[in-house]
């Protein structure tokens, strides 16, 4: 079992501002999203059982998140190249951005150790955070159960 991953953002703290390469080719920044709430869900891998479980509930609920004026985001340190590949494979209707580099990843605090099969080694944990309209953290969730996801963000909105 991994050790408990410990955050050093809280609810209420300024969201870490940042500038990504996405899925087809653009670019985002946390600052030009001001004004909306951003749901920001880190995942480890493109493809992998747990992180397509996760992306296909916010697909399913895509149309929800957007009723409630959410953006939703999915960042893990895949390269542009594997998030186009998985989108569309799972014809993702929200944005994924890519952090090669673990800048994102650090700044948010996920990057940590992790435990498979008795092997530690260093990854992304599954983290979301909802991001107020005005740049403050609304909600974590450091423990995330992939199926049922989606609607605990939904219910947070």
């Amino acid at each position: 079992m991994a050790k408990e991953i410990q955050l050093t953002l809280k609810e209420g703290d300024k969201a870490p501002d940042f500038s990504a390469e996405t899925s087809g080719g653009g670019r985002v920044s946390l600052s030009e999203l001001k004004g909306k709430q951003v749901v920001l869900y880190f995942y480890p891998k493109d493809d992998t059982p747990g992180c397509t479980k996760e992306a296909c509930a916010f697909r399913d609920a895509y149309a929800d998140f957007r009723k409630k004026g959410a953006v939703v985001l999915g960042v893990s340190t895949d390269p542009v190249k594997s998030h186009d590949k998985f989108i569309e494979k799972f014809k993702l209707p929200f944005t994924l951005l890519a952090d090669p580099e673990k800048k994102i990843v650090h700044d948010y605090g996920v990057w940590g150790e992790k435990s498979f099969m008795g092997r530690k080694y260093m990854g992304t944990n599954r983290v979301t955070f909802l991001i107020y309209a005005n740049g403050r953290i609304k909600k974590i969730w450091p423990k995330v159960k992939p199926e049922e996801h989606a609607d605990e963000v939904l219910a947070a909105l």
